[in-house]
C-alpha cells in the first residue's frame, strides 16, 4: 500500500486502523478516517477494498457523498468498477454464509456435535517480545501522524506545546491512545519519536495533490 502512495505522489496525512471486521461501518477507526478526509479533501486508501467496507451499499454512499477512495490492490479502478466489485464480493458472501448454515443444519441433523471445545492449546503462550514491538510501532505511528500536523501548524504560526495540544484537539486528530483531547505532555512524548517514525499497514487519508 505504501508502494502505491508513492507512486501516486500522495503525502500521507492521518493513519487509522481497527480490529473490527469491515462489516461494521460504525468502528472507530473508519470513522475518524472518514472525518479527515472531510476535514481535508483527502483520499481514503486502503490495502484492500474490503478494509475500508464489506458493504456495497455504504460503498456506494460514501462515493455519492464525493468521497475519493482508492485499494491499492485495485490500483487502476474507477467508481464504477469499485461499485462493482463491492457488490460482487458481497454477493459471493452472502451466498457462502447461507451454504455455511446448509452445511451445518445437515450436520446436525445427521447427529453430528457441533461446537465445543475440540481440545486446540496453542503451541506457545503470549510473547512479550511481540506485544512491546507492537506498542512501539503504534507509538511511531503516532509520532509519524503528529509530525506530518505540526508542520501544518508551524506554517500557520502555531507553536509551543501547549497551542499545538489544543490546535491537535480542536482539529479533532485522535491522540495516541485514541482519545480527544490532547495536552502538552503529549505532545512533547510523541514528538520525541518523530525522529524514528516507521510505517506499517492500515488505512489511511492521502492528499491527492502532493503537498
Amino acid at each position: 500500500m505504501w508502494a502505491y502512495i508513492e507512486a501516486e505522489g500522495w503525502t500521507l496525512v492521518a493513519e487509522h486502523s481497527d480490529v473490527a471486521s469491515g462489516r461494521d461501518d460504525r468502528r472507530p477507526g473508519f470513522q475518524a478516517a472518514l472525518a479527515r478526509c472531510r476535514q481535508l479533501g483527502a483520499v481514503l486508501v486502503a490495502a484492500r477494498l474490503d478494509r475500508i467496507t464489506r458493504r456495497a451499499h455504504t460503498l456506494s454512499g460514501l462515493l455519492e457523498e464525493s468521497y475519493a477512495i482508492r485499494a491499492a490492490d485495485m490500483p487502476g479502478a474507477d467508481d464504477l468498477m469499485m461499485r462493482i466489485y463491492a457488490a460482487m464480493a458481497q454477493k459471493e458472501r452472502e451466498l457462502i454464509s447461507e451454504w455455511t448454515r446448509a452445511a451445518l443444519r445437515a450436520a446436525k441433523a445427521r447427529g453430528a456435535v457441533l461446537g465445543g471445545d475440540r481440545g486446540y492449546r496453542p503451541a506457545e503462550g503470549p510473547s512479550a517480545a511481540a506485544a512491546s514491538q507492537a506498542r512501539r510501532v503504534a507509538a511511531e505511528r503516532a509520532a509519524h501522524r503528529l509530525a506530518l500536523e505540526v508542520e501544518r501548524l508551524r506554517a500557520e504560526s502555531v507553536v509551543g506545546q501547549a497551542a499545538i495540544a489544543r490546535a491537535l484537539t480542536e482539529r479533532g486528530v485522535p491522540a495516541p491512545r485514541g482519545g480527544a483531547a490532547w495536552t502538552h505532555t503529549t505532545v512533547a512524548r510523541v514528538m520525541a519519536r518523530t525522529a524514528s517514525a516507521a510505517s506499517a499497514e492500515g488505512a489511511v487519508a492521502a492528499r491527492a495533490d502532493g503537498t
